[in-house]
């Protein structure tokens, strides 16, 4: 993937994914700018890349408001010129049970995932339109925002938001030739590592052994860099195509998630759907088509 003369923004970007993302779009030739809440890591990020030839410059700003996101743009364009890629990145966890989730736990998961995703796209959008160039938005889900998760109520109702803007921007900013599109990763980062049935694969990635098969093709589970290609390719001349799709990757696993549709339908006569006639019809006609709720996972092999 050739992306040399593009610039593009990482947000959370000094760790994790966001810095596998970030290191990837600088391999193709992108000048990135670097995002975090912290400076140190922020600059560590940078040199990570300037040092391995890539161009690279840090915004130490938290991404949730206008004001943060008219900064990254500000400072992409004037250290590099212009704007060609946006990667929606940056998010925090607070999670607990909703009969202990405070206020303040749900608006800090929400203002960042949810929040930041809107601010720095509609900045971003605005810039790539007045360039009128085409353009590439990347957005970030997670399986939790799909299918949701025990104790993530704050996360789960973020993420499903993330991947519902996307679809909408795919429509709205097609004319412009700006490709919207959501990745929904699962590596070894700071939010896995306290996922019981996965810290054993964060462990052992950490002690640089291989993964076994089953946690890279049936968990789908890997390290940040197995998850960062599908960003490069979607920035890419090669996903020109490409837009409003949810694209999920991790380990040695690449998948494409479907849009929610109709599972079942019946129709009435002209009389509506009085609650005794639901009851007595659902059983037969709709019981066996419910969905499962959380992540269906296979039993790990003996």
């Amino acid at each position: 993937m050739d992306l040399s003369g593009r610039v593009a923004i990482v947000t959370g970007s000094g760790r994790g994914l966001g810095l596998a993302y970030a290191t990837e779009l600088a391999r193709a030739g992108a000048a990135v700018v670097i995002n975090d809440v912290d400076a140190q890591v922020a600059e560590s990020a940078v040199r990570t890349i300037t040092e391995s030839g890539g161009a690279a410059v840090a915004e130490v700003v938290p991404v949730g408001t206008g004001e943060a996101a008219q900064a990254l743009v500000d400072r992409a364009v004037a250290e590099f010129g212009r704007l060609d890629i946006l990667v929606n990145n940056a998010g925090i966890l607070r999670d607990t049970t909703l009969w202990k989730m405070t206020d303040e736990q749900f608006d800090a998961v929400v203002t960042t995932h949810l929040r930041g995703t809107f601010t720095c796209t509609r900045a971003a959008a605005i810039r790539l339109r007045e360039q009128d160039a085409g353009g590439r938005i990347i957005c970030i889900g997670s399986p939790t925002g799909q299918v949701g998760n025990f104790g993530q109520t704050n996360y789960a109702a973020a993420k499903a938001g993330i991947v519902g803007m996307v679809r909408t921007w795919a429509m709205e900013l097609a004319r412009a030739r700006i490709t919207v599109n959501a990745i929904v990763p699962v590596a070894a980062t700071a939010m896995t590592e306290t996922v019981p049935f996965l810290k054993p694969y964060v462990d052992a990635l950490a002690a640089g052994e291989p993964l076994p098969p089953f946690a890279r093709r049936e968990l789908g589970f890997g390290s940040p860099a197995d998850a960062a290609g599908v960003v490069a390719f979607l920035a890419s001349d090669a996903a020109a195509r490409i837009t409003g799709q949810v694209i999920g990757i991790g380990g040695d696993r690449l998948t494409l998630w479907s849009h929610p549709s109709e599972v079942a339908i019946e129709l009435a006569d002209g009389t509506g759907w009085p609650a005794d006639t639901i009851a007595r019809i659902w059983p037969e006609r709709f019981a066996s088509a419910q969905q499962p709720v959380g992540q269906q996972l296979p039993e790990p092999p003996q």
